[in-house]
């Protein structure tokens, strides 16, 4: 035995200004059992092992291990873990933190519990620009504790608080079977249908993670966590079907015709309530072409009514058909005009394609009088009917660059 209670397994590529702040935060860490940081770095070039070597010197107890190629992130997670030699590990993202308390409740549960092999929580989305905990992922009222094969009452848990299982402290002994690859599957949901499949897990109340959503680092950076949620709903899917797999092969899940209706339809409403997150997240991109396909979804699922789509919906036609319009200027090869032909407010329109990506070196003009040059070549229009398409038909506009509003919205279906 090492000796070591804890291992915090920190997987790194090329963040040295993030690694630098995180294990700022972790001098601060208070433990009352022994511990060590497992640094994993996936072949950086930047200034990662001198950054280490600074922290090392200034007394954390670190262990750097380097891979000789980069291979993707989840080797690298695995790899942390493989090097820890702590009783419990958890993994900690280079740009997150920890909350000792938290890992110290956490490290007592499974001290206290042996039949647990992995200890969930939800876990803080935190804003460090402001120094404050936006909210929780998830919530546990009260710590709670499923037994070995206690799949179908973990399912049930899962759904109804709609949770992703993907912050643990683990027996660092299980990890060896549970850390294998799972590429169609958000792998988290087999990982702990991995674990439950040896022994015990608990979901507690009270956090030990700090997930970083606006970074003193770098305010502006995009969330590997918020892409994900914006198309992984299949993933998400397929990881509850793995879990329910699981089950059924333990014998611990009926696999009739009527039980597989109640999971098929418990597994629609979790990943469509995935998907309305995924939705507003395209629409603050002002993707709003994206946002309607996954609106369709939706409906037809029965959740065309979501909050996160309901204030959207009657706005979806007007929004969709100008991106679709900036779309098809911006994809033609040569063009750099378009002509809004009849427009009531062609400022107003204007405004909309520009603030739904139409390309600023894209000139945007009404009318042209007769003293314009054609430009057949280099010009799309925007006609308000089909008299005036004829019109710029009969002045020898090619037919595929001359649009009007039922080319756009005729698929637009609320």
């Amino acid at each position: 035995m090492s000796g070591i209670k804890l291992s915090i397994c920190i997987p790194t590529y090329n963040r040295e200004a993030y690694l630098r702040n995180a294990l700022e935060h972790c001098e601060s860490y208070d433990f009352d059992f022994p511990y060590e940081i497992v640094i994993s770095d996936n072949a950086s070039t930047d200034n990662t092992a001198e950054v280490v070597e600074e922290f090392i010197a200034r007394g954390l107890p670190i262990r750097l291990y380097r891979r000789a190629v980069n291979g993707g992130p989840y080797k690298n997670i695995a790899s942390s873990f493989h090097h820890a030699v702590g009783e419990y590990s958890i993994y900690l993202a280079d740009d997150d933190f920890l909350i000792p308390e938290g890992v110290k409740a956490a490290v007592a549960y499974l001290d206290a519990n042996a039949d647990v092999s992995a200890c969930h929580a939800p876990w803080y989305l935190y804003d460090e620009v402001n120094d404050r905990d936006l909210t929780t992922f998830y919530k546990v009222d009260e710590d709670i504790k499923f037994g070995r094969h206690d799949f179908v009452e973990v399912f049930q848990f899962l759904f109804e608080r709609h949770i992703f299982p993907e912050i643990a402290i683990y027996r660092s002994s299980v990890l060896r079977s549970v850390w294998v690859p799972r590429d169609f599957c958000f792998c988290f949901f087999p990982y702990l249908a991995h674990v439950l499949d040896q022994s015990g897990v608990a979901f507690l109340k009270q956090p030990f993670y700090r997930s970083v959503v606006a970074s003193k680092v770098a305010p502006d950076r995009a969330q590997t966590g918020n892409e994900e949620v914006m198309v992984a709903w299949d993933k998400y899917r397929g990881g509850l079907e793995y879990f329910l797999y699981m089950a059924a092969k333990r014998g611990k899940l009926s696999t009739t015709p009527e039980a597989r209706a109640i999971y098929e339809e418990m597994c629609k409403v979790f990943t469509l309530n995935r998907m309305a997150v995924a939705v507003r997240f395209w629409a603050v991109r002002k993707d709003f072409i994206k946002a309607y396909e996954l609106y369709t979804r939706m409906a037809l699922g029965g959740m065309g009514d979501h909050p996160e789509v309901a204030a959207l919906r009657e706005s979806f036609p007007m929004l969709v058909a100008m991106q679709t319009l900036a779309y098809q200027v911006s994809a033609t090869a040569g063009v750099d005009r378009l002509i809004l032909s009849g427009m009531a407010d062609p400022a107003l329109i204007t405004e909309l394609l520009r603030d739904v990506g139409l390309p600023p070196e894209i000139d945007v003009t009404a009318d042209l009088d007769d003293n314009d040059p054609i430009g057949i070549e280099n010009t799309m229009i925007f006609a308000a009917d089909m008299a005036r398409r004829e019109t710029f038909l009969e002045r020898g506009y090619k037919p595929n660059m001359i649009f009007i509003e039922s080319d756009l919205t005729q698929h637009i279906l609320i």
